[in-house]
């Protein structure tokens, strides 16, 4: 006679899943709202202080209980914050900023990101670092990093690379947004040129709104309706990687599983950017999807710092400092000088 099945066998996976996941997901969300706190009462990056308490308790992320729920925040929960972010964006801000400056900003991120894959291999670095930290530079910092980590094939190194570039690219927002508005008013750029000029350079949104409102409040605006641009951006950017990658990378590097033709948070993005382009979707929900996708956002880095070892975030080197500033350089020497020569403050 045989012994019958257990009842366990036929239970729905689902509420056992959530029970796997919750202990790592909890210890995550605790650091993204501890990181919060602190960020509004002293004014630091919400996304480096989450990611700095991840690693600094990263022995939690060890634990067989919270490691299931840890690997899920850094991944599903990452793509689904990546994709809400398509609810900022709205078709109207092409038309407010006008073809010039929309031209100049596309023109900017391609060649930003085609400079990073050029100089690479000068700082010792293949395709896979280059297209991280230029991205993340060329488009919005450290959201940007977290979207181009998703879809790139994954190694040993993927998640120090990761953080190295969130760490790196928000010190270096940080410090834009104090020198950049200084900068353009020694230049000689009126507040609207100032304000696409520090929209179209400074690596984060935050650190965008807080350099161009520091400067007046047109400025403030224009860099805000700039930098969202950049943003749009990074839907096209993602698939094109992708579809590259999917051609072009070796078995090895895509463990024999290419990567799927366009990833479904691009798709999710578009399709919420879409969406709030028709102007069906009412303002209250706009803010809650953005809300929820900043929160998302802050939980994933949370995770991938409890994945990481402090000291491997130094063995990327001083290589890896140096090819981020030389975008940042780039892209900023780019931006001014085309600022400087071309009259697109004016461009409608």
């Amino acid at each position: 006679m045989t012994d019958p099945q257990p009842a366990s066998g036929t239970a729905s996976p689902f509420p056992n899943r959530i029970k796997v996941l919750l202990p790592g997901v909890l210890i995550a969300a605790i650091i993204a709202l501890a990181s919060q706190f602190i960020a509004e009462h002293y004014g630091a990056p919400t996304m480096l202080l989450a990611l700095l308490f991840g690693i600094s308790l990263n022995f939690l992320g060890h634990e067989a209980k919270s490691r299931p729920g840890i690997d899920f925040g850094s991944r599903q929960l990452l793509r689904l914050g990546v994709a809400l972010l398509g609810v900022r964006i709205s078709g109207e801000v092409l038309t407010l900023l006008g073809w010039k400056v929309v031209l100049l900003v596309v023109l900017a991120v391609v060649a930003t990101i085609g400079f990073g894959l050029a100089v690479s291999r000068l700082f010792g670095f293949r395709y896979r670092f280059a297209f991280l930290s230029a991205g993340a530079v060329a488009i919005c910092g450290a959201s940007a990093a977290m979207a181009i980590a998703a879809i790139l094939p994954r190694d040993a190194r993927s998640e120090e690379r990761l953080i190295f570039t969130v760490v790196s690219v928000t010190l270096l927002s940080t410090l834009a947004m104090i020198v950049y508005p200084v900068l353009s008013v020694a230049i000689g750029f009126d507040d609207k040129t100032t304000g696409i000029f520090i929209g179209a350079t400074v690596h984060d949104v935050a650190q965008v709104v807080g350099a161009g409102f520091s400067v007046s409040e047109e400025t403030g605006n224009v860099a805000t309706l700039v930098k969202l641009l950049r943003v749009i951006m990074l839907a096209p950017v993602v698939v094109v990687a992708a579809l590259v990658i999917r051609t072009v990378a070796s078995a090895q590097e895509a463990k024999g599983k290419r990567p799927p033709l366009v990833p479904i948070f691009v798709i999710g993005f578009v399709a919420l950017a879409a969406l709030r382009s028709t102007g069906l979707v009412p303002e209250i929900i706009v803010e809650i999807a953005s809300e929820a996708s900043r929160w998302l956002l802050v939980v994933a880095i949370a995770s991938v710092g409890l994945k990481t070892q402090p000291k491997d975030i130094l063995n990327v080197g001083l290589p890896a400092v140096a090819l981020l500033v030389a975008e940042t350089a780039f892209l900023a020497a780019l931006v001014g000088i085309a600022l400087g020569f071309l009259p697109l403050a004016g461009a409608g």
